[in-house]
């Protein structure tokens, strides 16, 4: 088993910033600490290629970002400040996309410690994504011939709109997103399944939702899943709104997992949300998806 992480590639943020990056950081000495993935599994992510890159984004947008050109009013919208530490871990999140995503194919499970890119559009980026790590990495299988069919799982709490405006409109990627009705982004996108819950959302309500929507992935007949476990639907977290506990969270991901296996899909896990406070809920929440993972897979 494969896993690969990009916290190598430090962000380099102003003190201050309200985007919590250590946490990928934090997350991987948790996993090491307490034994939940052994050191040998652990790879440092590979930077993307353009050609990568621009089968899910528009070439102008990767050179912009690339070497510093893009419009200022553009990176406010990502929320970060140009610098050539955030073009550089962009890369290597979709790198580790990239890599997980076909390290699943061969071993039926992978996953990177960061991702869930799921705002960024195919020509401007939105909401901490800059490059979409689920579109990049979807249409990299498809364009090598290594699957023909991918469905992403988007749990989040925030609709993965990068995801659908880029995605759904092809028929051999499936975009299912479980998201709150009121919560960011305001003007949603249109994915292949969405499914709205109010604010306030508790464990079972959400469990059940979850569960309903899923057989519509197994109809579309998929030859991997690539799963967004974000973990902000945890009540603690500032941007959620949802009211989950970590069992519930955890339950969720053997849910989902399980069926995945249960059927031979292999599944690629990205990680997504994550604003606790503190933040160390957040990392073990991460943890806890991983937990599951170990559980369900047995590694």
């Amino acid at each position: 088993m494969k896993i690969f992480y990009a916290d190598n590639h430090d962000l380099n943020l102003p003190p201050g910033h309200r985007f919590p990056s250590g946490k990928y950081g934090k997350l991987r000495r948790a996993l090491l600490e307490n034994e939940i993935i052994g050191a040998a599994s652990l790879h440092p992510s590979p930077l993307a290629n353009d050609t990568e890159l621009t089968r899910a984004h528009a070439p102008e947008y990767v050179a912009a970002i690339e070497t510093g050109t893009i419009d200022p009013k553009a990176m406010r919208r990502i929320g970060f400040p140009w610098s050539p530490f955030v073009a550089k871990r962009a890369r290597a999140t979709m790198g580790g996309a990239v890599a997980a995503a076909k390290a699943a194919l061969e071993d039926g499970f992978s996953g990177q410690l960061a991702g869930g890119t799921h705002h960024a559009h195919y020509d401007f980026g939105s909401g901490y994504c800059v490059f979409n790590d689920f579109a990049v990495a979807a249409l990299a299988l498809i364009a090598e011939g290594l699957a023909k069919r991918v469905v992403i799982i988007d749990l989040d709490v925030h609709q993965g709109d990068g995801n659908a405006a880029i995605l759904s409109p092809r028929e051999d990627v499936f975009v299912l997103s479980v998201h709150g009705e009121k919560n960011f982004p305001f003007r949603k996108a249109t994915s292949d399944l969405d499914l709205n819950l109010p604010d306030g959302v508790e464990d079972r309500e959400y469990l059940s939702a979850v569960a309903g929507v899923l057989p519509a992935v197994w109809e579309f007949k998929p030859d991997i899943v690539l799963y967004q476990a974000g973990v902000d639907p945890l009540k603690e977290d500032r941007l959620g709104r949802m009211a989950l506990t970590h069992n519930g969270l955890k339950k969720r991901d053997k849910l989902v997992l399980g069926e995945c296996k249960r059927r031979g899909v292999p599944v690629s896990l990205g990680l997504g949300g994550g604003y606790a406070n503190p933040i160390d809920l957040s990392v073990a929440a991460y943890a806890n998806t991983y937990r599951a993972a170990k559980a369900v897979y047995g590694f």
